[in-house]
């Protein structure tokens, strides 16, 4: 089996980018924040941060929903309205129809949004969990609770 590739965009020239991406066997995307961020959905880091105005200690962690699900569930439903404003970008398209043609096999993402899914999407490992599924307290594992 050849040994797989790590793909540095900043180091290459978008024609050899291309170049290796024809002849990938198996290509994996891993996608963060600045993907959706060109779709108007906030980001926790960076200048313009949600961190940078919220406690992530009394928003977004189980003890928080046990001290105050009001508050968490405000929360949630706040950023729902904000990223269900949103649609996908080009980018998330490119990556549906990579998918679709055989040559992107897996897409793993931190985003919580749902715009890969939206921009049709299918095969994605969504790391941190979906904003739009909730999920009972016991299936969370205990370390994480």
């Amino acid at each position: 089996m050849k040994k797989g590739r790590v793909l540095y965009l900043d180091s290459i020239s978008l024609a050899s980018a291309a170049q290796v991406l024809r002849n990938s066997a198996y290509l994996i995307a891993l996608t963060g924040a600045g993907i959706s961020k060109e779709s108007n959905v906030p980001t926790f880091r960076g200048p313009d941060g949600l961190w940078n105005n919220y406690d992530v200690m009394e928003l977004a962690t189980p003890d928080a929903f046990r001290r105050n699900p009001g508050l968490v569930w405000e929360w949630y439903s706040w950023r729902q309205d904000l990223i269900g404003a949103c649609a996908p970008n080009p980018a998330h398209y490119a990556l549906a129809k990579w998918e679709q043609s055989g040559l992107l096999k897996q897409l793993i993402t931190q985003n919580v949004d749902g715009l890969h899914r939206r921009a049709g999407s299918i095969h994605i490992h969504e790391v941190h969990g979906n904003i739009w599924a909730l999920s009972r307290a016991s299936a969370v594992p205990a370390a994480v609770r």
